[in-house]
């Protein structure tokens, strides 16, 4: 690929990166572990949808707009923040409820994926990274460089897809326990609801820098 330089250390990158527990692999494990492996694979694919927005974004050049504007960077900051808080107040403040294997598949599901791709998606320090990030691996003369951009995005979502699944598929086995203790479950809610607030209080504060 005359367009892209150094592709083999960009995925040992790449897999060096998706490995480092962040709130993606908090949100995976939590929602795996919760309400079993289906609605974890939803919070895999939600998390990885979010990363092909990314990837158009910095091939558009969108996310430039994040590192040139104050105003864009914070107003993506604050509604990301708002909504990480409100998705952890509502596991603090939830009431024990007994989750059906029907109802997990169904709603569970879509809720996770779409919770999964809006954490990512309004993540502007995820935005920023793929646009500092990428670059670095396009070759200085490349003829096309939007289409490098492309394949390492993808590339990088492929790396990172693999290690969700296996994410997900590992929190299903926390999930079986609290089958057999659900008062577990209440208490995982609110560890869970905890860290997912304190994620979202953090990247308030976070600065573009």
């Amino acid at each position: 690929m005359a367009d892209i330089q150094h592709y083999s250390a960009f995925l040992l990158a790449c897999i060096a990166l998706n490995l480092t527990p962040g709130l993606d692999t908090f949100y995976i494990l939590a929602r795996s572990g919760r309400e079993g492996h289906a609605v974890g694979l939803g919070a895999a694919l939600g998390i990885n949808a979010g990363c092909v927005v990314h990837t158009l974004a910095a091939v558009l050049g969108l996310s430039a707009i994040l590192m040139t504007s104050a105003v864009a960077f914070s107003a993506l900051k604050y509604l990301g923040a708002a909504y990480l808080v409100w998705i952890g107040l509502r596991m603090l403040l939830a009431r024990q409820t007994v989750r059906s294997p029907t109802e997990t598949r169904g709603r569970g599901f879509v809720a996770a994926f779409r919770q999964g791709m809006l954490t990512n998606v309004l993540n502007p320090k995820v935005a920023l990274f793929y646009l500092a990030f990428l670059p670095q691996f396009i070759a200085p003369h490349a003829t096309r460089p939007q289409l490098g951009l492309l394949l390492l995005g993808l590339s990088f979502i492929a790396t990172g897809l693999t290690w969700t699944l296996v994410l997900a598929m590992m929190g299903s086995r926390i999930h079986r326990l609290l089958l057999q203790r659900p008062r577990i479950g209440t208490w995982m809610d609110r560890v869970c609801g905890g860290v997912l607030l304190g994620f979202g209080l953090r990247l308030a504060l976070q600065r573009r820098g």
